[in-house]
């Protein structure tokens, strides 16, 4: 049976390796817009959709599809904290997404952040630049020896604890289960607060549930060092910005990576350079020297993005065939 899919959301670089991956299986058009209220119509006779993490798929999204024709969405991401699964199920339609992809991308991005915000290097070749060679405000620390807090010891965070570990870092572990790898690396699981309170750089690594809904909020940021490092490349709702915003007002903080913002949605992966941005908390949170903010990149290997489009075509491929895989959220009706 073939599938006539529209893929929203493809990047420019991940447009050929959709295209070539779906070539002689199913026809897929892509498209650069994101799905959302507004762009859902255009999914309208197509039977499966495909999508990136900053896609609307809440209710009223879900409604529109389905009265479209639409019963399969395939997610091209792990997480999936923007769909409604209840409502795709009420609808009878089948939801998967991407169980998984190299680790190694996120953790290693997660890692060149907290080493770009501690060794200045963004300061330092704006610097350079405008051929001002001067080190002043660029000293950073040595991370060997220092203790480094890992939030989620999952395949990422375990990923992460390897190239902690290598620098020769103390590492301590939260999780609501112990990753017996990382135990073997020397990792102690702690209290969160004490965590915090202990680490001389945080890495988050959790994904974003009710549960984990600014786990990094007032209190726990009040509980880190003055002098830590901050990063988190997993989900932006993870860290309460405007709290983080007070705290960097405060002078606080030696670094701060994020890869990802809890409002980024209509934001990331757009060009935005001309228009005036109306979030004013994120608008004051770039203007912090010790602030790295970047576009939710951390997967955007080739490794990673080719792994994520072959799970996408399994799933398609799945769907077609009545099969059910480990990737389905929301099982064929």
């Amino acid at each position: 049976m073939t599938v006539d899919i529209v893929a929203f959301g493809v990047q420019a670089d991940e447009r050929p390796l959709i295209e070539r991956a779906f070539q002689g299986h199913h026809d897929v058009r892509c498209l650069e817009v994101f799905l959302t209220e507004d762009t859902a119509p255009i999914a309208a006779g197509h039977e499966a959709i495909s999508t990136s993490v900053n896609a609307d798929l809440h209710a009223p999204v879900l409604r529109i599809l389905a009265a479209g024709g639409t019963r399969m969405v395939a997610q091209r991401s792990t997480g999936y904290n923007n769909i409604d699964l209840d409502a795709a199920a009420r609808l009878g339609m089948t939801v998967a997404r991407v169980s998984y992809y190299s680790p190694h991308s996120v953790a290693e991005f997660a890692w060149t952040l907290a080493m770009a915000v501690n060794r200045r290097i963004v300061r330092a070749s704006t610097r350079t630049r405008d051929f001002d060679f001067r080190l002043d405000g660029l000293m950073g620390r040595d991370m060997h020896g220092r203790t480094v807090g890992v939030l989620g010891t999952g395949k990422i965070g375990e990923a992460f604890t390897r190239i902690a570990h290598g620098y020769g870092m103390r590492l301590l572990g939260w999780d609501v289960a112990e990753n017996p790898a990382c135990r073997r690396l020397g990792m102690t699981y702690v209290p969160k607060d004490q965590l915090l309170a202990e680490s001389d750089l945080v890495s988050l690594h959790v994904p974003l549930m009710p549960a984990t809904q600014h786990l990094i909020d007032s209190a726990a940021l009040k509980a880190m060092k003055d002098d830590a490092i901050l990063v988190n490349s997993s989900r932006g709702g993870l860290v309460d910005t405007a709290a983080l915003v007070a705290e960097l007002r405060e002078g606080r903080f030696a670094g701060v990576g994020l890869d990802v913002y809890e409002s980024e949605a209509g934001l990331f992966f757009l060009d935005k350079s001309l228009e005036a941005i109306e979030d004013d908390t994120l608008a004051r949170l770039v203007t912090f020297p010790h602030v790295l903010v970047t576009s939710h990149q951390a997967y955007y290997t080739e490794d990673a993005v080719g792994q994520i489009v072959d799970a996408t075509l399994r799933n398609v491929l799945d769907y077609a065939e009545g099969r059910r895989s480990e990737n389905v959220l929301v099982p064929v009706s």
